[in-house]
């Protein structure tokens, strides 16, 4: 093993710790993100076998698509929110119950996510739950459950979650067979952690005050209700719009966001007052940069260790394990570490889906077929493992970066439900592929 491939293990966990602790050692993960993924690629292009420009630009290219739809789909949120739309749902949400509220927000963003994705989804709940829990830490807890929900939600969907796309674009699962094979483990990793948690909530959460006098006060119910539709059809559009034109989501999101900002300068260019606080670009300097920022380093680091081999050697010794679930049960665990998607990118590599003749000439590579075990516990593993640690899915980051939560509170106080969704999830998987599906 080359000294090279030795030093960016131990750097990238150096990186990783320093993300992790980022409030006891009060440097930001931002920053922390940024220099990893630098200094990877340098120790890569310096020590490593031959380093090709067009490699870079490859991950860039990839990374910037998952980072100018969250950059789109951050600003419609703003601008939704800035125009009060939010406040037409949170008004029917009248319950401070801590329970109801629970089992509310989890059902709600688990079905959203599918019919969204999941980072959409965390973004747009989590800006919900600004306007009805006042409470910090309270808020946290509630935004580390709407985590768990989005991304057991989008892995039932192919359109739910980047991993489930890529499956299903690349022809190894279809939309039926995500659903019916991975709807009911899905739903099971989120319904165990909340029932296990209804036990322990008792009391209420507190609403957050309503200034009626705020410089906000002009705006008309209508013009809520009109940006509330619009910025929220503008999501819906994105996987309509993939499917139509066949380009990336990101496009989808960013045509959204133009529609928005168009109808929002027609809409206040009458009045200056509201024109100055409510157009677009004021409103988009209120987005958080640093956790995009952050997306970017962290997903550039991943694409480091790919390039260099690491990811490939995991797999190559993941394939030795030799049973299918068990492989797809240690992806899920490490996609809570390192981004599913070049995790499941490596899968996708090794494993070649199965036609009808090489079934027949060996019955065994029937979970490699199109919709085999193999890919839709993939799926699942790979949507619902990043929910155990918070930088383990892009919901997780999205949400990081708006609430500023803290990594080890995370660890703390979510981790666990989230573990143990997972692994109740993934039991009845296997219990219904091996034992009904395939009896």
């Amino acid at each position: 093993m080359s000294i090279y491939f030795v030093l960016m293990i131990i750097i990238f966990v150096l990186g990783y710790c320093a993300i992790a602790l980022e409030h006891p050692i009060k440097i930001s993960k931002t920053a922390s993100a940024l220099l990893l993924a630098v200094i990877l690629w340098s120790v890569y292009a310096l020590m490593g076998p031959g380093f090709e420009h067009e490699t870079i630009l490859m991950h860039l290219g990839e990374t910037a698509e998952i980072v100018f739809f969250l950059l789109g789909a951050m600003t419609i949120v703003e601008i939704v929110d800035r125009h009060e739309g939010f406040r037409i749902i949170t008004d029917k949400i009248t319950t401070t119950s801590e329970r109801k509220l629970l089992w509310i927000i989890g059902i709600l963003t688990f079905f959203m996510s599918a019919v969204l994705d999941n980072m959409t989804t965390a973004i747009v709940i989590c800006a919900l739950l600004r306007k009805l829990i006042a409470n910090k830490h309270d808020r946290w807890f509630f935004c580390g459950i709407v985590i768990l929900a989005a991304n057991s939600g989008g892995a039932w969907s192919p359109i739910g979650d980047v991993t489930t796309i890529m499956l299903w674009i690349k022809g190894n699962i279809t939309a039926l067979g995500i659903i019916t094979e991975t709807f009911i483990p899905s739903l099971v990793s989120l319904l165990v952690p909340l029932i296990a948690i209804t036990f322990m909530l008792k009391g209420d959460v507190e609403r957050p005050e309503i200034n009626d006098d705020s410089e906000l006060s002009t705006i008309s119910s209508k013009q809520s209700l009109l940006i509330l539709c619009l910025g929220v059809g503008a999501l819906l559009f994105v996987p309509v719009f993939k499917t139509i034109t066949h380009l990336p989501p990101y496009l989808g999101i960013l045509f959204g966001l133009g529609m928005l900002w168009v109808v929002t300068e027609i809409m206040h260019v009458s009045n200056k007052e509201n024109y100055s606080k409510l157009n677009v670009s004021s409103i988009i300097t209120r987005v958080d940069v640093p956790s995009v920022l952050f997306f970017l380093g962290i997903l550039m680091a991943v694409a480091s260790l790919q390039t260099a081999g690491h990811l490939e050697l995991l797999a190559k010794s993941l394939d030795k394990l030799g049973n299918i679930y068990i492989i797809d049960i240690i992806i899920g665990l490490v996609s809570s570490v390192v981004d599913n998607v070049p995790l499941v990118a490596a899968a996708l590599g090794m494993y070649p889906v199965a036609d009808a003749a090489q079934i027949a000439a060996n019955p065994e590579l029937y979970h490699f077929a199109v919709d085999g075990a193999f890919w839709e516990f993939l799926a699942y593993c790979a949507g619902t493992g990043g929910s155990i640690l918070i930088i383990g899915s892009a919901a997780g980051v999205a949400v990081m970066g708006m609430e500023k939560i803290d990594f080890i509170w995370y660890l703390k106080k979510i981790s666990l439900w989230a573990l143990i969704g997972y692994f109740a999830g993934a039991g009845v998987f296997i219990l219904i592929s091996k034992f009904i599906l395939h009896t």
